[in-house]
């Protein structure tokens, strides 16, 4: 599973290179919807700052040039969206579920940009794992996927209308992958089955940026939201391949 850190780091470098791209549209005033959630464009000159500082993340991320300072620095600052942007939300209404989703899908990718701080951190070098920084970004990237199994569950004849028609038992399908959340959840925690369980949760996730997001962007191209979720789903891909090779090399 160690194999899977390359298409890992890839999967998560293109979603952070398009969502710095889809800021930078937006701020340059083209006929293009803001970005969707967990993203808030804030003011135009922020969203010039926030475009160019990740899609500078995601080209250095791909080609791994400085690839670990960008990994430790887009983490750390997604950490602070999360504390000064979204926990605020979280606590002014801890009954509404939009702030909960956006602010667990910035810390999901907060943790997949560490782990990848502490995997290229030691590629081509002698240097011992970096242990700290990589097992903190494993349970980050982990805890908010509690949030999305509970969201599951409360709501699961709402996800149901999410899944594409031509796929039979949706509500099986919504409380299956609840399910799957929490089931994967405790498994990087615990560090039982951790690797399959992260490695099988980024397939999954990559299944659902072709058979689900895909065609919703085909329909709704000019829907901001739509491109949002597509390369969320992406992204929360790359960051359980990630999970899962350096997962790998802890047992080595």
């Amino acid at each position: 599973m160690d194999s899977l850190l390359k298409p890992g780091r890839i999967l998560f470098a293109i979603a952070i290179a398009f969502f710095g791209l889809h800021y930078l549209i937006y701020a340059s005033g083209a006929a293009w919807p803001p970005p969707g959630p967990p993203w808030v464009p804030g003011p135009r000159w922020l969203s010039w700052v926030a475009g160019a500082a990740l899609l500078i993340a995601g080209l250095s991320l791909a080609s791994n040039l400085k690839g670990r300072y960008c990994a430790l620095v887009l983490g750390i600052a997604l950490l602070l969206k999360v504390l000064i942007v979204h926990l605020p939300r979280i606590l002014v209404n801890l009954h509404d579920p939009g702030p909960w989703t956006s602010g667990g899908e910035i810390l999901s990718l907060c943790g997949g940009a560490l782990v990848l701080a502490g995997a290229l951190a030691s590629e081509g070098s002698r240097a011992q794992f970096t242990p700290m920084t990589t097992l903190i970004g494993q349970y980050l990237f982990a805890l908010p996927l509690f949030i999305f199994g509970a969201q599951h569950f409360l709501y699961g004849a709402f996800v149901a209308t999410l899944i594409p028609a031509w796929i039979p038992w949706h509500v099986f399908w919504a409380y299956f992958i609840g399910a799957t959340f929490v089931a994967s959840a405790l498994a990087i925690i615990t560090r039982q089955a951790a690797g399959l369980a992260s490695s099988l949760l980024g397939a999954m996730f990559l299944l659902w940026f072709v058979i689900l997001h895909a065609p919703r962007v085909a329909h709704s191209p000019h829907s901001g939201n739509e491109w949002t979720s597509a390369f969320v789903a992406l992204a929360m891909s790359g960051s359980a391949f990630a999970v899962a090779g350096t997962l790998e090399r802890e047992y080595r």
